[in-house]
């Protein structure tokens, strides 16, 4: 199917590449092509090699290849490992890049991806100057008379329906700066539905795991993995995925003798690397998980002392453990009983193990459940807070977690705040603004303290019954700023929405499928296209995986007319009318605000999460220095003037204010170490007892703090709460907050000071106390196998809204109907529908979809770069060899694609291989700009179509909603195939 295409674009001469022809040195795209086989072995296995034979740059090596030139660095965002790209600037051109050899994270790797970001851009095919749809057609006009008129468009639309009826929906490309002004954004607007692409990749891992144990992040680091005597991969590729992070976890296999295990429906290019091999039903990840645990238990390998001191709700996970013996969990997964005997044995006594995942355990009703009893295995076996340990969450982009962290989001304000009247409150301060000024900009308060509509569902809030929707009105208007349509499901319920919306506002490098969709839907106008600058030519921080902080700098001025991300804010609010307010704080200069700034207003209000330790100058000095941190520790020279003792990228929590300098944290709840050098302790967010019903009918209270563990060196040798003002007093402590420290805390709450806690203080002096007494601000508690408060508090198997197995969905339903995010989930209904009508004999084949190393997310970035584009040039679906005799399809031969919604077909070609197993079959979920076998390719603006087009996996993916978070079902459901 790789078979170089010259066909099927048009070309654009006079493009930008030609133009600065014979000025790049380094590598050029034949070299690319014949090179790129190697992405994922030569090029990312540099960085393989033993941590003792890396190369570290000198003084003299650090300067540019091209004399004249600059050296500038960035931080590639294609998916959150994190790496830097060094770029070569020439007269203000980006003349040459290289990886990095000096970044601990990426030692001089990059994958195909990483290799040709330069190309972004240079692309002759990004959008060059705003244009509107006039009666069907493109039309060119200023960034002046697009802002006046998106601007009166949105404000008739707020007088109207009110501000809810706008929907803003940001992104995880946009730094962590343009992130959260663009969540600051949706709050003086006065609406809490914001949101972004964590929604549909990670949002149940950030559920899930915040709520067993504190924090919604990966635990260790892509480093740490090299300590793990066992890695297991449930639900990840890394491979493809995540390439440059397969060195850590290939050094580890052979520095450590690590089993290394992989748990898939389909046997990935990760999978070919693996000791033990684990072939699953699609959606069955909690029935795999109790199956081990059910070994775990009966062989008594579980860690007793680590649960006694340090775990809440172990008997109940017992209970529903005892439902999953090796005969149900085979019958269920598939699995043989003697195969997972193998691997729980391996996971629980061949230790430190850790659990990777990815969207594979995400992407599903379930998806919430599925991490929770990850973090629960983790929990059982001791496998948290330690080196080699851990939940090892391999992120999407580099920037999803830090766009997550700043409150891009439907369900908090920055750093998981929440929504309650306390959080306005602070960020009001924070702000220095009027909280009945950003109340009044609400149409209620109560509506103010409720969380939006997920963008899973967008097109719903625009189309269902007005009074479906939990708001004033029906959603009228999108404005999305770096976010792809087709990566979210039922694209054919979404063109309904696009067509019915009376305005569409789209800001991007490219016009992206939201362009084409809107064309095909009918649209004749009411839609503006806002060229929006790549990463590389805005500065500003993002956020790695494993929780590090990156400083990008500008490689170049946005070319075109393309405008960087903040000034597109910035140019919104002023017409809006509240930028005056907006960046009261915050340096603005020829309508660009000033990105360092911004992340100094971010550290001044996110002490709850630990944000506020990373200055820009602290973040820039990392850069500068990458070189003196160790490749495995990451941590630099104690005795260093610039970086001394300073874990790589100030891994948050950062503690304290910049001056305290905390050297962040790089492995979370590990109470080997004293606080002040990184250690911690899981936080008790939920309370510091439960009362619980025994069988008897009576009641106890039983303590959610921990039970005689705590950090090395911490003044309080036990569990402990939270630090009030009050707790400091009650300790003594409080003597040692100055008086500048006590004007602020009194300020906060003048009525009674004693409540104000360590993450509303803006003084930073609670903190500076309890870290001086080596304990850790939030508090000591145990994590929750028990997360009460969820739709389901212990996790439960539930089979997917369409399965093939209708024989277990009277045992195992999905939950039932209910009012979520402001609308009606009536997944159970929909379950109910499809086993009744015998949609699974309709179509029996299960369909899930997942990465190729060629592209990334939906798709419209990477199929525009012709390095990639020539490697991966057709939409494919993989069936498996016996599946594809009955239907008489043949490997590389076009087929329909048929789901069990909406009458929905889509034409690709047919990959007849072995990967999958009998009944399942595989799309990659990058491809666009085709509907229902038609090439949409006169729908973009002249000249802006993608090289590679194709059909979108989400045309076939059906309805299924988590209960918890909104996220879609895109990695199991139904379908049929046929040869075309």
């Amino acid at each position: 199917m790789l078979i170089k295409r010259t066909h099927q674009h048009s070309p654009r001469h006079g493009s930008v590449v030609e133009s600065l022809a014979g000025q790049a040195g380094g590598l050029d795209r034949r070299s690319f092509l014949r090179k790129s086989g190697l992405a994922g072995g030569a090029l990312a296995a540099l960085g393989s090699l033993p941590v003792g034979s890396v190369r570290k740059a000198d003084a003299a090596m650090a300067g540019p290849l091209t004399a004249g030139a600059t050296i500038r660095k960035n931080i590639c965002t294609h998916c959150a490992v994190g790496c830097t790209v060094t770029a070569e600037v020439l007269n203000g051109v980006w003349i040459g890049q290289e990886p990095s050899w000096d970044s601990p994270i990426n030692r001089g790797s990059h994958c195909a991806k990483g290799a040709s970001v330069r190309e972004l851009v240079h692309s002759e095919r990004r959008l060059r100057y705003p244009m509107k749809l006039v009666n069907g057609q493109w039309t060119r006009v200023s960034w002046d008379t697009a802002i006046n008129e998106i601007g009166d468009k949105l404000q008739a639309v707020r007088e109207k329906s009110g501000p809810d009826s706008v929907y803003w929906l940001g992104s995880a490309k946009m730094t962590n700066e343009g992130a959260y002004l663009f969540r600051k954004l949706g709050a003086f607007w006065g609406t809490n539905n914001t949101d972004h692409q964590a929604r549909i990749c990670h949002s149940t891992t950030v559920t899930g795991v915040a709520n067993t144990w504190g924090y919604g992040a990966m635990t260790n680091s892509y480093n740490d993995i090299r300590n793990a005597k066992t890695q297991v991969i449930l639900g990840g590729n890394p491979a493809e995925a995540h390439p440059v992070s397969l060195q850590h976890l290939l050094e580890g296999k052979e520095l450590q003798k690590a089993n290394f295990i992989v748990i898939d429906p389909r046997l990935t290019r990760t999978a070919a690397h693996a000791t033990e091999y684990v072939r699953m039903r699609p959606g069955t990840d909690i029935p795999v998980l109790y199956g081990m645990m059910w070994h775990i238990l009966q062989n008594g390998w579980e860690d007793k002392e680590f649960i006694r001191q340090r775990v809440y709700g172990f008997d109940d996970i017992k209970k529903e453990v005892e439902k999953w013996p090796p005969e149900e969990v085979e019958r269920v997964t598939g699995i043989p009983g003697e195969q997972l005997k193998r691997v729980a044995k391996m996971f629980a006594t061949e230790k430190p193990a850790t659990l990777i995942w990815a969207m594979g355990q995400t992407q599903k009703t379930v998806g919430t459940a599925n991490v929770r009893a990850s973090c629960i295995a983790l929990l059982m076996t001791g496998n948290v807070g330690k080196a080699g340990a851990g939940a090892n969450i391999f992120r999407g982009h580099d920037n999803v977690q830090g766009a997550t962290d700043v409150g891009l989001d439907i369900v908090t304000l920055p750093f998981y705040y929440g929504l309650a009247e306390g959080a306005w409150k602070h960020w009001s301060r924070v702000w220095e603004v009027d909280y009945d000024f950003l109340k009044s900009r609400f149409d209620s308060k109560q509506i103010m303290e409720t969380p939006g509509i997920p963008l899973t569902r967008w097109f719903e809030a625009v189309t269902l019954p007005k009074d479906q929707v939990a708001q004033k009105d029906n959603v009228k208007a999108v404005f999305v700023q770096g976010h792809a349509s087709n990566s979210i499901t039922r694209i054919p319920e979404s063109l309904k929405g696009l067509k019915a919306l009376e305005l569409l506002v789209i800001a991007d490098p490219h016009p992206t499928t939201w362009a084409s969709l809107s064309v095909e839907a009918g649209r004749k106008d009411g839609v503006y296209i806002l060229p929006v600058a790549t990463q590389f030519e805005c500065k500003g921080s993002r956020v790695a995986s494993n929780r590090s902080l990156q400083w990008g700098e500008q490689i170049v001025k946005p070319i075109f007319e393309s405008k960087d991300d903040l000034e597109v804010i910035y140019l919104m609010a002023k017409k809006l009318g509240f930028a005056d307010q907006m960046f009261k704080k915050i340096k603005v200069e020829n309508n660009l605000p000033e990105a360092e700034d911004v992340l100094r207003e971010m550290n001044r209000g996110s002490w709850s999460t630990g944000y506020c330790g990373q200055s820009p100058e602290r973040l820039k000095a990392h850069m500068k220095n990458q070189a003196k941190f160790d490749m495995l520790s990451m941590r630099a020279p104690k005795d260093d003037p610039e970086v001394g003792g300073d874990y790589y990228g100030l891994p948050w929590p950062c503690w304290g204010s910049p001056e305290v300098k905390h050297p962040g944290t790089p492995l979370l709840y590990n109470t080997n170490l004293n606080v002040m050098d990184g250690g911690g302790t899981f936080r008790p967010r939920f309370g510091i007892e439960r009362e619980e019903k025994l069988p008897d009918g009576t009641t106890r209270k039983v303590s959610l703090l921990a039970d005689g563990s705590y950090s090395l060196g911490s003044g309080i040798q036990d569990g402990y709460p939270e630090f009030t003002l009050a707790s400091l007093k009650k300790l003594g402590w409080d003597t040692e907050l100055t008086e500048a420290e006590m004007a602020v805390i009194n300020k906060i709450n003048p009525a009674n000071p004693d409540t104000v806690s360590w993450a509303l203080d803006l003084s930073g002096g609670i903190q500076r106390v309890a870290l001086a007494h080596g304990c850790v601000p939030y508090g000591n508690g145990k994590a929750r196998m028990n997360a009460f408060g969820l739709p389901d508090p212990i996790p439960v198997h539930r089979e997917p809204i369409y399965t093939p197995r209708v024989d277990l969905v009277a045992k195992y339903p999905t939950l039932p109907d209910a009012k979520q995010f402001r609308m009606p989930n009536i997944g159970f209904s929909v379950q109910k529908a499809a086993v009744e009508k015998g949609i699974a004999k309709q179509f029996p084949l299960i369909l899930s979809s997942g990465r190729l190393v060629e592209y990334e997310g939906g798709g419209e970035e990477t199929r525009t770069n012709p390095w990639l584009a020539e490697l991966q040039q057709d939409m494919f679906i993989e069936i498996n060899p016996a599946d594809a005799a009955e239907r008489g399809v043949k490997d590389g031969g076009w087929v329909w694609v048929t789901g069990a919604e909406n009458n929905s077909r889509a034409k690709m070609k047919a990959l007849v291989t072995e990967r999958v197993g009998k009944g399942v079959a595989w799309m990659p979920f990058h491809f666009g700009g085709w509907f229902a076998g038609k090439d949409l390719r006169g729908n973009y603006p002249k000249g802006t179509d993608p090289i590679v087009l194709g059909e979108s996996a989400n045309t076939i993916t059906t309805y299924g909603y988590d209960p918890a978070t909104g996220m879609q079902e895109p990695k199991v459901t139904l379908c049929q195939i046929a040869a075309a």
